[in-house]
């Protein structure tokens, strides 16, 4: 169809983009135990519940054991939806959860690891032990080398995350974290920030990705 120049160019409708919800499904890492102090399972199961009624889908480790089993279950309580990934050399000892709408079993913790990371647009780490911090700083790496730009938010509930921000503030002043190769990460201290700084980093940043980029470097 031709448009005389002279014309006014058709306008396309306007949308509003605050109203379109950038996060559909967050990632949480978190531990196979319960830690030492009440809050931390609280804090899950109330990360749970938020995601839930804001229609936002739970991507999980897919065991049924410690804060991964608590965020899981307050998620599917609130009517939310489940996806847990799990190798099968870990089925026996990580039960799963029978309500999880969706359960992947696959070979190994590669592919565990590579699955959440394509299933979700945000990151969560909880409190957990070598396997949350492992699974975090890989994300962080990943992002750091230009592969994706999914917000990436530690929630460190009673100071839990301070270990580490203190560590990577030293890497940094001793030049093993140069410029241009800056590290991406939000920290939250309150369960109730997590879900609004996320969507607000993805909506300054932008969701992308580079899946078979990251299979061939990592």
């Amino acid at each position: 169809m031709r448009h005389d120049s002279a014309r006014e160019a058709p306008r396309l409708p306007r949308i509003d983009m605050s109203s379109i919800r950038p996060i559909k499904s967050i990632c949480v890492y978190c531990g196979s135990g319960f830690g030492d102090d009440p809050v931390f399972a609280e804090n899950a199961a109330v990360l749970g519940r938020s995601m839930a009624e804001e229609g936002i889908n739970l991507v999980y480790g897919g065991g049924n054991v410690g804060l991964m089993g608590t965020v899981a279950q307050s998620v599917l309580d609130h009517g939310g939806y489940v996806t847990g990934i799990i190798p099968d050399f870990l089925k026996s000892r990580e039960k799963l959860l029978d309500d999880v709408q969706e359960t992947i079993v696959v070979p190994d913790m590669h592919t565990r690891k590579r699955l959440m990371f394509e299933k979700a647009d945000a990151f969560v780490a909880l409190p957990g032990g070598i396997g949350t911090l492992e699974e975090l700083v890989e994300q962080m790496t990943w992002s750091q080398l230009g592969q994706h730009t999914k917000p990436i938010l530690m929630l460190s509930t009673k100071g839990f995350w301070k270990p580490l921000l203190t560590l990577i503030a030293h890497m940094r002043e001793q030049g093993f974290i140069r410029p241009g190769l800056e590290l991406n990460y939000l920290v939250a201290e309150r369960v109730e920030e997590v879900i609004p700084m996320l969507e607000n980093a993805a909506r300054r940043v932008g969701i992308v990705s580079n899946e078979d980029e990251i299979e061939t470097r990592f």
